[in-house]
This record gives structure tokens, sequence and C-alpha cells, in this order.
């Protein structure tokens, strides 16, 4: 089972060899009502079937199309680890199952793409966010929102202050050596040994810092998700003037991160950086409203689908729990939207969606009442 991120939300849209059948369904994560995860799915795994063959595809190549479907509701052990939803994908070439941590209505969808909103709030309403736990033992790095959290490998940055000077004398090496912390939010001796100040402490965990900030600029270049420190907090400041990051969360989360687990990281770094969310989305919201009527912004369904296809939205507003069926002509830069769904239609809120986030957009998923204006897509253009 994969973890949903941008890379992953990117396969599964630029995944077009269709028939695409897309599901959502709620799960539970313990107690008998496991149970009741392979019957729902089953229940919509035959939902798709006579969506597939009404399209017109022979009944053949859609339970060949839905077999993997079919596999998943007789493994037992898959049923034993789920959250609070679940969502299946499945093409000729593709298949991919996500755990939700948030309960989806039931929805089957079968497209020339697949259908992905659903998902988008885990990448963006709730704030999708770095955490950097800092340590002299050790470096993590965090991807985080509100819902879940994984590690994020790095590549190119020293995990320990030991790592970092290890081109310096072994001498020099052991009066940095730093033992095991001697427990949760407290902080093993910082250096030992004889002729070594605090200055020159500070100069090294400083340069330890900047190879840290370098190995992050790599990574995190094009990035502009807040990124939230844990540490002791004399190490926080010194980072602070190491950082070149320019979504550097003010404040941070004190304490040993070492003797914390990803998802305690996680919830704790939630209260920092959820005040900047919030606000965020009351300044898109109000700089929509500044705007409206004008022509840096829409809510015209064609009009916000065919900049969005073009790069050209810096935020969008998109209902979750809704679609508009249709496609959009790439050829003719034109929108064909319908009543209800059609062969080879997509959702173009979704279509819009999905644009704009892999094109460097700012995406709010929220429910239809939370929407700027009265329609299910809104958006403020670049220019």
């Amino acid at each position: 089972m994969a973890m949903i991120s941008r890379d992953e939300l990117g396969t599964l849209f630029r995944s077009n060899e269709g028939p695409c059948v897309s599901i959502f369904m709620p799960t539970h994560r313990a107690g008998s009502e496991t149970r009741e995860g392979p019957i729902r799915l089953k229940n919509l795994t035959r939902q798709a079937e006579k969506l597939l063959t009404g399209s017109g595809l022979p009944s053949r190549e859609a339970k060949a199309l839905l077999e993997p479907m079919e596999r998943l509701q007789e493994d037992t052990l898959f049923w034993s680890y789920q959250d609070d939803g679940l969502a299946v994908f499945s093409s000729p070439r593709l298949f991919r199952t996500y755990r939700i941590p948030a309960t989806p209505d039931e929805l089957v969808v079968v497209s020339r793409r697949f259908h992905v909103k659903p998902l988008l709030p885990l990448l963006t309403g709730d704030g999708r966010f770095y955490i950097l736990a800092l340590s002299q033992n050790e470096v993590r790095l965090l991807e985080a929102t509100r819902h879940r959290v994984h590690e994020v490998e790095l590549e190119g940055v020293p995990r320990s202050l030991g790592e970092a000077l290890q081109y310096d004398d072994k001498e020099r090496q052991l009066q940095y050596h730093t033992p095991a912390p001697v427990g949760r939010g407290e902080q093993a001796a910082l250096f030992h040994g004889h002729g070594v100040g605090i200055d020159d402490a500070k100069t090294d965990i400083l340069r330890y810092f900047r190879q840290v900030d370098q190995g992050l600029k790599r990574l995190l270049k094009d990035e502009q998700a807040p990124l939230a420190l844990a540490g002791v907090e004399y190490l926080l400041p010194i980072y602070r003037e190491a950082n070149t990051y320019k979504h550097l969360v003010d404040r941070g989360v004190s304490g040993n991160p070492e003797g914390l687990s990803s998802q305690e990281l996680r919830d704790r770094a939630w209260t920092v950086v959820e005040p900047r969310f919030l606000k965020a989305r009351q300044d898109a919201v109000a700089r929509y409203r500044r705007l409206a009527g004008t022509a840096r912004a829409s809510d015209d369904l064609s009009s916000v689908v065919s900049a969005a296809y073009h790069g050209l939205i810096e935020e969008l507003f998109v209902a979750v729990g809704v679609q508009r069926w249709g496609f959009f002509d790439a050829s003719a830069d034109r929108v064909y939207s319908h009543e209800e769904a059609q062969p080879g239609d997509e959702d173009l809120l979704d279509f819009a969606a999905v644009h704009t986030l892999l094109r460097g957009g700012t995406v709010y998923a929220v429910a239809p009442q939370e929407m700027p204006a009265q329609t299910p897509l809104a958006a403020v253009f670049r220019y």
C-alpha cells in the first residue's frame, strides 16, 4: 500500500490509458467492523463493473480490469491494517491502494483518468508541512499534514554532529562525542574534555547545521510548504542562523525529539503551523473576493479549467464531494460539460485541481459551504 504524496498524485493523474476505475470507501481500524471492508469493496466493484460494461467495454475486459480488487477482497491481512478510509485505483497498467486518515463518502468513478479529488485535502486543505527534528545525535525530516506523516529519506545531509565533523582530527571528534540521551525532554552533555569552550561548541554546531541546510536546499528547492523545527531550546536559534529556507516557521517545537515518534512530532508541530494555514486560507479568500469581477479572478467553469491546464492559476478553491462532468479539448482550448456523466467524461473540478497543484499553484479543497463563491470552482490567476 503506497503513501499518498504529490509524486504519487502525479503518477495517478498521468495514468490516462483508460478505462480508469477509482473507488473510495470508509473503513475501520479495528474490531469486528473490519469485516465490513471486503463486503463493501465487493459491492463497489460490482458497481464499477456495471459502469464499465455500460460504457461499452466487453465483460471479459471489465472483469480482467477488476481482478486485482477481487483478490484484495480475500486478503485478510490487508483488512487487518486499515485507517478511516480506503482509496483503490485500477487501470490496465496500474493498480494502487491508499489508506486515508479521514472518512470519505462512498464513490465509484469510471473515466479516462483516475479521480483523485477526495485525496486533495490530505495534501492541501489540511496543510502540508515539514518537520526538521534536530539533535546532536540524529537529524530527521518528516513530511506531514494534519492527518498523516512519513519520514523523508535524507541524502547528502549529515545525520549527526559527529558525522558532520568526521574530517576533523580524532581527538576533536572525541571531545564532541555525545552519549545517548538520558530521557525524553532531556539532553545529554554537549561536549566534554579539556580546552573546548562554549564558543567552540557553537561554532561546530553551526557548521553542522549549515551542512544540514545545504542538503535541505537541494531537497526542498521548489517547495513552499512551511518547515517547523523540533529540538532542545538552545539548538533552535543556532539552526535559524544557518537556515536559508524561506518558509521556516517562527515558532519551534521545544524538547529533545529523539524520544518522540513521528506521530508525536506531527501532533506537536501541527499546533505550531495550524495558525499559518488558517491565515493563508483566510488571506486567499479575501484576495479572491477583492479580485472577483476583474480579469484576475473567475468562478466560470470553462475559464478556470482552461487556465488550470495552462498553468495560470495561483490559488484555486474547489468543492469536495461535488462533480462536474465533461472533458477539456486541449487542441481547441475548449471545455465540454454535461449534466450527467457520459462515456469519456471526467470530473472537471478534479481536472482543474490536479493541474493547478502539479503546476505549482495552491489548492484549497473545501466543503461546498466554505467556497468563496456560489460555485464549486473559483480561482485567482497568476496575472
